[in-house]
């Protein structure tokens, strides 16, 4: 196939980073290599990047694309949620910039077999490591109702969840993509929509599968760890849920105190670590919006650990 696209708000994250030619890199959602390209190509020539991802095809993918630097990467398979300890493993006590990137790439929704789109006939599986834990098929079919219904209001902000559950567990056993979204249609008839019926539910299947709410609050506190003083952390996220998760932590660990506004002296000690570099996230421009329409719902927040 072709090369993959640039990646998601590509000159947005190389200048938000900063790369310099003795940093070192992480980045904690390698994917296809897109962004781990920009940050070393702009970091030449003694730059390092660190890649992780949980997905195998996409690591070979990134390898591929990024032979040319050879020598100044490492890529390995792991959550992003263990970062210091692939760190430790070569010998990096602490780096100058990390991103993240929490959208599914374009490769995984294209591949039928992974069960991530509903336009595709395929499995429904769900995992970004197809090796580990329970797939979005055990979640559909072992769930009650009940459970169901909040993981689709939860996850999916899905206002006609329950109805949408009921209609799921009726249908049980469901085991392809094509029959869950068909199930889906039929439980919200009526209301035309710019997205399709089953955007929300497939999402809130998502991050239930793969626990991306839980994995990005454990991560935001160790990528602060990681960085040295001055390192920058970019995070792009693409749905108010992550979005809100990363604002909130980036908020609270920018100000000195953080105790009830009516209490009139500080009793919480907390001291700001970071400095934030983007007051309100920073969206994709028009151009980039009419190559890409995965880049919609894209939104980058940056933040800079102080110097001590």
């Amino acid at each position: 196939g072709q090369a993959p696209h640039l990646p998601v708000l590509y000159h947005e994250i190389i200048t938000a980073l900063r790369p310099t030619s003795t940093g070192k890199y992480l980045d904690a959602t390698v994917g296809a290599g897109g962004h781990a390209r920009g940050i070393l190509k702009a970091s030449t020539p003694h730059g390092k990047l660190l890649g992780m991802d949980l997905d195998k095809q996409a690591l070979a993918i990134a390898d591929q694309r990024l032979k040319s630097f050879s020598g100044r990467y490492t890529l390995v398979q792991a959550s992003y949620t263990r970062l210091l300890e692939e760190m430790q493993h070569i010998g990096w006590s602490t780096v100058n910039g990390i991103v993240i990137d929490l959208g599914l790439s374009s490769m995984q929704l294209d591949t039928a077999g992974r069960g991530f789109s509903f336009r595709l006939e395929g499995p429904l599986d769900m995992r970004f490591d197809p090796d580990q834990g329970l797939s979005a098929a055990d979640l559909v079919n072992l769930s009650s109702e009940k459970d169901l219904a909040d993981i689709i209001w939860r996850y999916g902000e899905e206002k006609q969840s329950r109805r949408i559950a009921r209609s799921i567990v009726q249908a049980r056993p469901v085991n392809t993509t094509s029959q869950l979204a068909g199930i889906i249609a039929k439980a919200i008839k009526g209301k035309k929509s710019k997205i399709h019926p089953a955007t929300r539910t497939f999402q809130a299947l998502r991050i239930a599968v793969n626990q991306e709410l839980q994995s990005l609050a454990t991560f935001l506190p160790r990528a602060v760890e990681a960085l040295a003083p001055g390192g920058r952390l970019a995070v792009i996220s693409f749905h108010s849920l992550e979005d809100r998760i990363v604002k909130q932590y980036f908020v609270r660990e920018s100000k000195d105190c953080i105790c009830p506004p009516n209490q009139p002296v500080c009793t919480c000690g907390h001291k700001a670590i970071l400095e934030r570099i983007t007051r309100r996230s920073i969206v994709p421009q028009e151009k980039e919006l009419a190559e890409n329409s995965r880049a919609r719902s894209a939104r980058l927040r940056v933040v800079e650990k102080k110097l001590a």
